[in-house]
């Protein structure tokens, strides 16, 4: 549980004042007086077993107190309620370090299967685009329901050399918001220079998300963490895969091979700065699995939700109960103590 003013929790210093006015009157009651004419009249009015529910009433009312007092503070807890999100778009890294084989069969052998079962499991009001980035980014499947569509688009990945992190991310922002007009071009070589809406909160925007999946370090291309920060401030969440180990080795030129490394520093930033989730997969199954959980984050998500709205009404309920039993035992205690006088 969090707290949206955490200062207004020192009213509940304020909290044993109504116990000790209600003992203080309590006390003051009893030492009043009052003449019976009967004292059949007195003993309709003890009840043995009766004492406790002289007090509910008072008690539920300091309850009600107390929950007031803490929905002050506008205390928050995590609940998880159906996603809204409709369109997603899968960007995925096609650079020539994805011919390794430390995955088998390759690592891109291996993402292409992932993909294909990620998306045969889409909701159906889930729409989906496909964006691949090696040297440059390109758009190989707009946003549509089409799944026949989607998955025959997996099988036309083509291997590029380089690694342009910022531009597949650029081209997935763009894909999904084509109100904004993006200049790919502007936004590719000089990002600052690009007219951008007033920031929201990241994550806001709960209608789109760009899943990404990365095996390596960018080498061309836009600061993918700076993308990040406008993917952020457009409220739109990236969830990052990295995929990959450390021994990845790809072939080169004359002989020569390279090792090829994941970065997952920079996939866990991208995720953190726009409020998305990271994953991280060494092998096949593992991405398989990576891909499984961000099924459920497509449906299911949590969110730091305010309740002191819900407190409200248990502070209502509270009131309407506590009144409910002062009034019924007044009605039971008093006419029964006239019918025996």
């Amino acid at each position: 549980m969090g707290w949206l003013a955490p200062e207004m929790l020192w009213a509940l210093i304020g909290l044993p004042v109504p116990l000790f006015v209600y003992v203080w009157a309590w006390r003051q009651r009893k030492k009043t007086v009052i003449p019976f004419s009967s004292l059949r009249l007195l003993k309709a009015a003890q009840q043995p077993g009766q004492a406790w529910r002289v007090h509910l009433p008072a008690f539920l009312l300091w309850l009600m107190f107390a929950l007031g007092l803490i929905a002050l503070a506008r205390p928050t807890a995590e609940i998880t309620l159906p996603s809204d999100y409709r369109k997603l778009v899968i960007a995925m890294d096609v650079s020539r370090s994805m011919l390794a084989r430390d995955v088998e069969p390759s690592r891109i052998e291996a993402a292409q299967t992932a993909v294909r079962a990620f998306i045969g499991k889409l909701p159906n009001d889930v729409r989906a685009g496909l964006v691949t980035f090696a040297g440059t980014a390109q758009v190989v499947q707009g946003i549509t329901d089409d799944r026949e569509a989607l998955l025959a688009a997996v099988d036309r990945f083509e291997l590029q050399r380089a690694t342009a992190t910022g531009s597949g991310l650029l081209f997935s922002i763009s894909l999904l918001r084509p109100d904004l007009a993006i200049d790919l071009e502007q936004a590719i070589y000089a990002p600052s220079a690009v007219p951008w809406p007033n920031p929201s909160s990241p994550g806001s925007d709960r209608s789109a998300a760009i899943v990404l999946l990365s095996d390596g370090r960018r080498t061309t291309g836009p600061d993918p963490i700076e993308i990040a920060q406008r993917a952020a401030d457009l409220g739109i969440r990236v969830h990052t895969v990295a995929f990959g180990t450390d021994q990845g080795v790809i072939p080169g030129y004359e002989g020569y091979s390279f090792f090829v490394k994941v970065d997952q520093e920079t996939l866990k930033a991208v995720a953190k700065i726009t409020g998305g989730q990271y994953f991280y997969a060494a092998s096949a199954e593992e991405l398989v699995s990576a891909y499984q959980a961000l099924q459920g984050k497509l449906t299911l998500e949590k969110k730091q939700t305010e309740v002191a709205f819900g407190m409200l009404a248990a502070m209502l309920l509270l009131g309407l109960i506590a009144i409910a039993l002062a009034l019924k035992r007044r009605q039971l205690v008093l006419p029964r103590a006239i019918k025996l006088s």
